[in-house]
């Protein structure tokens, strides 16, 4: 697949995105050091008010192991900064990829015809849905490839993508429904999606089935 080159919009958004990060990750140091100080400064008071101290000689004593710190979530936050590095494109042609079917379906490659089937049968329970009602394009592509990397972090199979008929929008034209599809192709977490049966949405939303 031909990899796409960041947007200035994309680059902007990035940016503002990783300097985000930085100030949170400079503002939990900073308290972690605060924490520190104010421990370190509690130890010398108790020391000044009692004066020295002679520790008693016990043989018995037992020394408790020091407990480890907690281990840092080191692995996530990288999967969440190369969610961030993933621009999906919206010159993406994802026409080709689609079945020559009324709802434009699409399955990969190695993913069965019947597998989709299922899938518009409502085969798999649903287990998540992200609503992109109301935001701009950039905002609800941000949401929309963080969804699906949760989702799939999280082991769901079955998720609901609303994008809206597009009634609301400039000439009654959903607005979102053809860049949503594209988005999706691009997402390796996707096998496959359907548009949703009337009772779930109808043609204002996709139903995915996550690898």
């Amino acid at each position: 697949m031909k990899r796409e080159v960041l947007g200035l919009a994309d680059l902007k958004a990035l940016q503002r995105e990783l300097s985000l990060r930085r100030k949170l990750e400079e503002e939990r140091l900073e308290r972690i050091a605060a924490a520190r100080r104010l421990a370190e400064q509690e130890k010398r008071i108790f020391e000044l008010s009692i004066g020295p101290v002679t520790p008693l000689a016990d043989s018995r004593r037992y020394e408790h192991p020091v407990e480890p710190p907690a281990p840092e979530p080191r692995q996530r936050e990288a999967d969440e900064r190369a969610v961030l590095l993933q621009a999906l494109s919206d010159d993406f042609d994802v026409e080709t990829l689609l079945e020559t079917d009324e709802t434009l379906s699409f399955r990969r490659p190695e993913i069965s015809a019947e597998v989709v089937r299922k899938l518009r049968r409502g085969h798999w329970a649903l287990q998540a849905q992200l609503d992109l009602h109301g935001l701009r394009r950039d905002q609800a592509r941000e949401a929309l490839g963080h969804f699906i990397h949760e989702s799939k972090r999280r082991g769901l199979r079955c998720v609901r993508v609303v994008h809206g008929k597009g009634h609301g929008s400039p000439g009654r034209e959903p607005v979102l429904k053809s860049r949503v599809r594209r988005w999706l192709v691009q997402k390796v977490e996707v096998l496959a999606f359907v548009q949703a049966r009337a009772s779930e949405g109808g043609a204002g939303a996709l139903m995915v089935l996550l690898a």
